[in-house]
């Protein structure tokens, strides 16, 4: 299982970055899938997730109406638009990926197997 986000970078606030995670070693399709992100000094924490098969959507509440998280089953692609990007989103984010999940922890990073090497969110003016 091999997990690539990229995509990082610099921002300025109110501005607008994306975010990819390309999947490899397993069928993508059926797992799902997710971001979560680490602020230095913080635990990691959840952003956005999708179910498998491009099914339902869920979001931490701070990143809700900013963000939006899709997946291109053909091309075992993860992504993640962020938009009206705030200082607060600065951290490394990480893609990672689950057989199956259930809507009471899809929140926790214990709930998922498989992770990448992250990339690097500032925003900062």
């Amino acid at each position: 299982v091999q997990l690539v986000e990229s995509g990082g970078g610099l921002a300025q606030p109110g501005g607008s970055l994306g975010l990819s995670c390309a999947a490899s070693g397993f069928n993508f399709r059926s797992y799902d899938m997710a971001w979560f992100r680490q602020a230095p000094g913080k635990e990691r924490e959840f952003v956005a997730a999708v179910r498998k098969y491009g099914g339902a959507t869920y979001y931490a509440d701070s990143v809700k109406g900013r963000f939006t998280i899709s997946r291109d089953n053909n091309k075992s692609t993860l992504s993640l638009q962020m938009n009206n990007l705030k200082p607060e989103d600065t951290a490394v984010y990480y893609c990672t990926a689950a057989s199956s999940t259930i809507t009471s922890t899809i929140g926790r990073a214990g709930s998922y197997t498989n992770w990448g090497q992250g990339t690097q969110v500032t925003v900062s003016s």
